[in-house]
Formats: C-alpha cells, structure tokens, sequence
C-alpha cells in the first residue's frame, strides 16, 4: 500500500544537501567498503534503449574497463564508426568504475549494432522518431488515469476498464468546513486524475503536473496542433494534449470553494484502497482542508490555463476568462490565508504534500497572474519574493514561474528580464558542470537520489532546455540529453524506467490499476520513480547504492510507484527533443 512518505520530502532541502551550493564530489574519489562489489555481474553496455536523434550526443556507459575498443555496425555489416571509449572513472552513486563510449558523430539513421570488446552486442537506433511512440505513451497515461471515466476498449485496448469514483457526491471534511459549507457538505468534483499509484487526487501534486504539461504546449506547439493518440476527444476541434489537460482542469476548478476563493488540498477516501480497480475502491470521498500551497498552485495553473485557453474562445467560450477570476480569488484567500500549511487530521492516511515554506508559491502564482492580466502589481509580488531556483519539483515551484516569464520576455523590462534569465542560466550552468564531472555523464549527485529520483533528472533537464532555448548553447542540450538517456537505459540498474518502452521495462510498478487488473503488461507509458535508499516500504533491495537501490517489485512503493508529476517532465522533454529534430530535418 502506497506510504504517505512519499508526499513529505521538501524540495527546498534537496538543493541544501546537494545541488549547486555545495561541493561536488570528484569522479576519483575512493569507494569505500567494497562498494565496487558487483560489477562483474552487470558488466553489460548502458545506453538509451529507445534510441538516438541523429544531431544529438550519443554515448554508452562500459563497467569496468577503460580505453576500450567499440564500433558500430550497420544492418548490412559495415562498420560506419569506431572508437575507443574513455578513461576508467568512478561514479559515487553506483560505486562503479566506468568509460564511456561517444559516437555522436554518427548521424546517419538506421539500426546498428554496438559491438565493444569483450561485451555482448547492443542495438542501437538512430532516427527522428525515436522518441514519439514514447512520447505518446507517456501522456496517453493520464487517460488511463482518469477518474470518472470509463476506459473503453477502442481507447484504452486490453487496459479498458469500468469508470471509477463518479466524485459527484463528495463530502466536505470537517477540516475544510465553511460557513457556507459545514462539515458533511456534498459537493460536486468529477473528473481529474489518479495522482499516482493511489485513487486519490491532490491540487498541489496537479500544480507542476499540469503546468509542465501546458508548458510543452507553449513551447512545442507545432509538436501537438495536429497530434492524436487515440483518446476520446480526439475527433474534437482542440489538440489532444489540452483536451487531457481539461479533464485535470474541470477537477481543479471544482476544488475552489465558490464563497470564500480557498482552494481544498485534496480529494480523498480516509484510508489508501487496497490493490482493487478504480470501480471496486468504493470508500467515501472528502474534501479536505484549504491550504496557502493549493491556493496558489491552482492560482498559477488557472491563469496559465487562461492565456492558453483565451484562443480557443470558440470551442470553449467563456472558460479563459472563468479561470482568471477564479486565480485572481485564490490569490486574494492565499494573502489572507499566507500560512496555512496542510495538517493532517487524525482520521486521514492518505497522501499530505505538506509545504512550509510558501515563498516559492507565491513567486509562481504571481508570475503567471501578471502575465495573465498585464498588472504590475502581481510582477513586484514576484521580485518581492526574490525567489532562487532549482530544479522543479512539486515542493519547489520557483523554477516555473521564472519559467513562463522567460517565455513572454515581450512582457517584461530589460532588468527583470535578465533577472529572470541570469537566474535560470545559473542553475543550468550548475547541471552542466554536474554532467561534465559525472564518469556516467549524467547530472545527478548521491543528494538526488531520493523518492523520486527520475523527476529530478527529468526536472533539471527542462531547466536545461529552458536555459537552451534562452541561449543555444550545444552543452546544456548535452546536460538535458544524459539526463534522458540516464532515465530510458543509461543507469547502474539497466532499466529503461518507462513501462512498455526499452529492452528492460519496469513489469511490476506500484499502481493499483496495473496489479489489479490481472494482465502481465502494466499499464503503458508510466515512469517508475528510480532507485534511491530510503528503504521506506520495507522491500528486500539488491543495493544500498542510491543510483542502485531499486526494486521492479509491486512491493516498492518507495522506487517503483508512478505519479503524474514524474511523468509530465518526461513528456515535456521527449517532446522539445522530438520537436529539435524535426526542425534538423531536411
């Protein structure tokens, strides 16, 4: 059963402990305690299982051995590259002593064959698509998410399934009771998605989801107007990404509290569902609690949703501007309310996403308020908070709002402007040095390994993007690309992270649908959480090397539960890739 746990880690704490505050460690160091123990039985060529784009950096990770010869071989036996791979080097987070193999000049598409000295041969594919049936399968898992639908076979396939929670008579918690709304209340919030491997659906978790989602909208909008995977509405007049993203929006708006503007931190039954499908999970559902935190993410996210919807006035007439009001309420209840930090009441188990430092919230909200209304007033509230930046994460959302300001710069003066993109150019700067110092050539640190793992590598390879598109430099696109490569095969555990993708998918993630549904594929396009040494559920680990310690067992719930949040990076970052190369293309 899902732990809470999951909901507590404070971004803000991460970069403390890690980041680029701190120093970082050396390749060379000594591994102590024979934590080189091992390699010999994974002595087996790392490298991104789907593939490579032809303009972009192509390497292999080799254990053990350096200064190795490699090359590849093409369909019809020619050898169209060789090489020899790095110098032995040590990566911490696996106690590994690795080379790398680097033939990013090979940039002719076609199946090939990486043949290394003493090793079993690899696939490998170069080609512009590779990462576009990925891509599709990690967005189409919000569908397969979705509360209060049924997944019919014609969509979904073998995975169709009855609706679950019709979340059309959910009560009001008396921690959430109002004036206008006493405890026991029954109001109406359809819709929405799972948050994770859970029934339950959470404002602040939904914040970072959905922005990241509208994000890629925003920035690959050519990508998406004509993309479909097979969803309900895509015979409809929207693309298929905003159609999905609505469900998760119609949700949201029905989290505010029409009375006072207070957004509710949840909807949830008081205990975690056992491993039943969404139809058998028949527990009562509650609103609970208002907070500070899910004000603003639904402030942020409702005026982001207004500036994207305002073009589609005539398929949806009156929505762009129905979310701007309601953000600009949720904005006045969270400077009335700025500190009203979620409490777990005593008869609720579920997940808390508990926040206390709201500055960063409140940075974002006023961010995107500004440019969803032009006042200057919600633009000061941002510079007041003079929020730093890290990688995103749902704790830690400063990163967005300076985000969506670098990408209306039209709105801004010539100072903030370079606030906003000096900011953002210093993490990326940080997350190339990271990648550069890595012997797996991945910008990950001991420090990042926590539940979670893969959204902070996805999260600091948007931050890289978002630096890249600010300034086309080729290593913070080789930063973003490690970071790819590292979650889809170019780790310690040789596992492409996402469900039905790669050579080596995760078979047995924690996520009620997919145990319960009695089908030995999970459901598709979820991405696993990734190693890190927590040990929070209990579960027999092979390591306690954080870049190892990871367990393709329904039993994890702390490495192997999925959430929409650790999926919408990844969708982001296959889609900018995928955009690059059509771009490249001839």
């Amino acid at each position: 059963m899902t732990n809470p746990g999951r909901h507590y880690l404070p971004a803000l704490l991460i970069f403390l402990l890690a980041g680029c505050g701190s120093d970082a460690e050396s390749p060379g160091i000594p591994v102590a305690n024979g934590a080189l123990t091992g390699q010999a039985e994974t002595a087996v060529v790392k490298l991104n299982q789907l593939g490579f784009l032809p303009g972009a950096d192509k390497l292999a990770v080799i254990p053990a051995t350096g200064n190795l010869p490699f090359k590849l071989v093409s369909e019809d036996g020619q050898v169209r590259f060789s090489g020899r791979s790095s110098e032995l080097m040590l990566w911490p987070p696996a106690g590994e002593q690795v080379s790398v193999a680097d033939f990013s000049a090979l940039q002719e598409s076609g199946n090939y064959q990486l043949q290394v000295e003493g090793l079993a041969p690899i696939a490998v594919s170069i080609g512009g698509q590779v990462y576009q049936k990925a891509h599709d399968g990690a967005i189409k898992a919000y569908y397969f998410n979705r509360a209060s639908l049924e997944l019919a076979p014609e969509n979904a396939g073998v995975w169709a399934r009855p609706a679950g929670h019709p979340d059309e008579r959910v009560r009001v918690h008396a921690s959430a009771a109002s004036p206008d709304r006493p405890a026991g209340t029954l109001i109406f919030a359809p819709r929405g998605w799972y948050d994770a491997g859970d029934y339950n659906k959470y404002v602040v978790n939904s914040g970072i989801s959905t922005y990241t989602l509208l994000r890629a909208w925003t920035d690959f909008r050519s990508f998406y107007v004509n993309r479909q995977w097979q969803i309900p509405e895509s015979t409809n007049a929207l693309p298929d990404l905003l159609d999905e993203v609505l469900w998760n929006l119609d949700w949201m708006r029905a989290m505010q509290d029409p009375g006072d503007g207070g957004v509710y931190h949840k909807l949830t039954t008081l205990n975690f569902a056992g491993a039943v499908m969404p139809h058998q999970a028949t527990a009562e559902r509650y609103v609970v609690q208002k907070t500070t935190s899910a004000a603003l993410n639904y402030a942020a996210v409702m005026a982001l949703a207004s500036r994207v919807l305002d073009e589609f006035s005539n398929q949806l007439p009156g929505l762009g501007p129905d979310y701007r009001q309601s953000a600009e309420l949720a904005w006045q209840w969270a400077l009335q309310h700025p500190q009203q930090a979620y409490q777990q009441p005593e008869d609720v188990s579920t997940g808390a996403y508990g926040d206390q430092q709201l500055q960063d919230e409140f940075a974002w909200a006023a961010a995107e308020l500004y440019l969803a209304t032009g006042e200057s007033t919600y633009l000061q509230a941002f510079l007041d908070r003079d929020a730093p930046i890290t990688e995103a994460s749902w704790s830690d959302v400063a990163a967005l709002g300076y985000f969506s300001l670098a990408g209306a710069s039209h709105s801004l003066d010539e100072e903030t402007l370079q606030l906003v993109r000096a900011r953002i150019l210093a993490a990326a700067d940080c997350f190339v040095g990271q990648h550069q110092q890595s012997a797996y050539k991945v910008a990950m640190e001991e420090a990042d390994f926590v539940w979670g793992s893969n959204a902070v590598a996805l999260n600091k390879a948007v931050l890289l993007y978002q630096a890249w598109q600010l300034k086309p430099e080729p290593v913070y696109l080789q930063a973003a690309q490690g970071l790819v490569d590292y979650v889809l095969g170019r780790n310690p555990t040789d596992y492409s992270y996402l469900t039905g993708f790669g050579n080596k998918p995760p078979l047995h993630i924690h996520h009620r649908p997919s145990e319960a549904d009695g089908i030995a594929q999970p459901v598709p396009g979820w991405l696993a959480g990734g190693a890190q040494p927590g040990w929070q559920d209990g579960c027999a680990y092979p390591s306690r090397l954080p870049a190892k310690s990871y367990l393709d067992d329904w039993c994890s719930y702390s490495t192997n539960e999925i959430t929409i949040n650790w999926n919408a990076p990844l969708v982001y970052m296959l889609a900018g890739l995928s955009s690059l190369a059509e771009v490249e293309s001839p």
